[in-house]
């Protein structure tokens, strides 16, 4: 069930809050370091707010699913979202986790391939797709970030799928909890011990190919080995960067 965050409305699955002017602080933004509008000048990035709304997203809100038209270029200002795919025998796949800073809009389809899901109260900057089209044209060096972006999603693809392969499931919860401390460094701007998990068990094992009692089961191994702290369900505290380094890349 949808949880509205606090002193917001809940709005139903595979829609939005209605439209606002909250897109109309991008030089004050949070994550403006971690997006691609960073690449716009402060003069163009008066260009990008007309065109921008901020909205909220519920937790347990479906903004889009797959097979859907993609009407909508997205940014992740706060919160976090997953990408789903469910798979012919009903299986489900998390494809990958959206978290502040990250665009979704890459692609090369007309239509969501996934299924994008809100797993926490969240908010997102969304531009049309034709209008943004005409922002890259106009400015060739967004559309050189956008190309940065789109190099970086690949190599992380990359070595996800390397992950994937992986026969032991520690050496897969390594990598993803170094790959989510990286980026909790990079959107706070300094390194911390101390790693957000805004997804769930569930979440993790459809990501990483494992059951949730297998992730639950190397949750508590890391923990024993003293890699890792479980101060609460949704925080991991890394206690040994260099030996969870070590076991993440046991195989290159």
């Amino acid at each position: 069930m949808s949880r509205p965050a606090q002193g917001t409305e809940q709005y139903p699955v595979s829609s939005v809050a209605p439209e606002g002017n909250g897109g109309r602080e991008c030089l004050q933004c949070s994550v403006r370091h971690l997006s691609v509008c960073s690449a716009l000048s402060c003069d163009e990035v008066h260009a990008l707010e007309q065109i921008t709304v901020s909205t909220p997203v519920a937790m347990g809100t479906t903004l889009a699913r797959a097979g859907e038209p993609r009407a909508y270029v997205y940014t992740v200002t706060e919160g976090a979202l997953r990408l789903v795919r469910t798979l012919a025998d009903g299986r489900r796949q998390v494809n990958g986790f959206v978290l502040p800073g990250d665009y979704l809009g890459l692609s090369g389809s007309d239509h969501h391939r996934y299924d994008i899901e809100a797993i926490a109260d969240s908010r997102v900057c969304r531009v049309p797709t034709t209008q943004m089209r005409d922002l890259r044209q106009r400015y060739p060096h967004l559309e050189r970030k956008l190309l940065q972006r789109a190099c970086q999603e690949l190599d992380a693809a990359q070595d996800n799928a390397l992950a994937l392969a992986r026969l032991q499931p520690p050496e897969r919860l390594a990598d993803f909890l170094l790959r989510l401390a990286a980026r909790e460094a990079t959107l706070n701007g300094r390194s911390s011990n101390r790693v957000s998990l805004p997804m769930g068990r569930g979440d993790i094992a459809d990501h990483l190919g494992l059951t949730m009692e297998t992730v639950s089961r190397t949750f508590t191994k890391l923990r024993q080995q003293g890699l890792i702290a479980l101060p609460h369900l949704n925080v991991v505290e890394i206690l040994d960067f260099a030996e969870l380094q070590q076991l993440a890349n046991d195989e290159f």
